[in-house]
């Protein structure tokens, strides 16, 4: 397991967002040691590219627009609770994507199908109130304020790889605390041997829902192994950058797995079930032959319509492109690999 001392320097107040993006930089500066080592569309369209770089001239506007607070319709609570944040162990040493491609280039389909669709149909999705109802083979379940989860828990900064299926990638600074913490204080039992998560349902507010052209049986639901689940990468995510979470990247609450597809990492979860069966999960479901239960990023197992072999990391456009290699698990091998001994990853994809 990846352990390093983390900095006392919080990414986001540094004064420039180019030093923020520039994750070598920054950590020069900082004296931080690093750690060396999403929703998923049926093709890889390049329709919707995501930014170039920012330029050092815009770094200073962007500064103001996108580090002095949330734009975002969170409870002032949780603004506080998010803005104390602490850098943990977990950090990668990949320059950061932008602020602006986390945010603009997203799936998410209860706001749209486009990559663009959720940051314009989510925009102003309000969150407050929140619950998470827990249920199944644990002692204590039951519905949960979002306030009465994140109180026991305090905010750490992860810094992490992001491999979509569709093979394009990012590289985040996640805010939030250990799934595993959380799952435990529900004290399950020892006939859990799998744990589902449930998006929000609510076709009224999220258009996407509402669409007679969708395929998938709403709600959109995930799941996981309890050892995958209780794995210390797991992580239960409420900001980035700094911030509160966007509603387009999955506000108030969802997964980071940094090791599976983005599919995996489900968004604005409002219920926790723990069960002793393996759960029909929305991709497998609707493509079983595409996307499998586990979902570990593998470049030896193709899609069957693209290569996983390599990856556009954004920023990346078609006239500039930014391939890179692809690592198995994402380049978590070292930590999440004995999950899966003995397993044949082929077949258990």
């Amino acid at each position: 397991m990846i352990i390093k001392k983390p900095s006392t320097i919080r990414s986001y107040e540094i004064t420039s967002e180019q030093a923020y993006m520039n994750r070598r930089q920054f950590m020069q500066r900082s004296g931080h040691f690093i750690l060396g080592a999403s929703a998923v569309l049926a093709g890889c369209g390049e329709a919707d590219e995501p930014s170039q770089a920012v330029e050092p001239a815009q770094a200073a506007i962007s500064d103001k627009i996108h580090l002095a607070g949330t734009q975002y319709p969170a409870p002032g609570w949780l603004q506080r609770h998010v803005s104390k944040a602490k850098p943990s162990r977990f950090q990668v040493n990949d320059p950061l994507t932008p602020y602006q491609d986390v945010t603009s280039y997203n799936n998410f389909y209860e706001f749209g199908t486009g990559k663009k669709d959720p940051a314009r149909l989510a925009k102003d999705f309000v969150t407050d109130p929140w619950s998470v109802t827990v249920e199944g083979e644990a002692e204590k379940t039951g519905k949960f304020t979002l306030e009465d989860i994140l109180k026991a828990h305090a905010i750490e900064e992860r810094i992490y790889r992001f491999r979509c299926v569709e093979a394009w990638s990012m590289v985040v600074p996640w805010l939030g605390f250990s799934l595993g913490d959380l799952l435990r204080r529900f004290q399950p039992t020892s006939k859990a041997k799998y744990v589902l998560f449930e998006t929000l349902h609510d076709p009224e507010r999220m258009l996407g829902q509402r669409s007679q052209f969708s395929l998938i049986d709403w709600p959109y639901v995930e799941g996981l192994r309890i050892d995958e689940a209780m794995h210390p990468l797991a992580m239960m995510v409420v900001g980035l950058y700094g911030k509160t979470l966007p509603p387009q990247n999955g506000a108030p609450l969802r997964l980071m797995l940094p090791w599976k597809y983005g599919f995996k990492s489900i968004k604005s979860i409002v219920k926790i079930t723990f069960t002793d069966m393996q759960p029909k999960t929305t991709w497998q479901s609707l493509a079983p032959n595409e996307y499998g239960f586990y979902a570990n990023v593998n470049p030896a197992v193709d899609h069957p319509r693209w290569s996983q072999k390599r990856e556009r990391r954004l920023p990346s456009s078609l006239f500039s492109p930014n391939y890179i290699d692809t690592m198995p698990f994402n380049g978590y091998v070292d930590e999440v690999a004995s999950l899966y001994k003995g397993m044949d990853l082929r077949k258990y994809f």
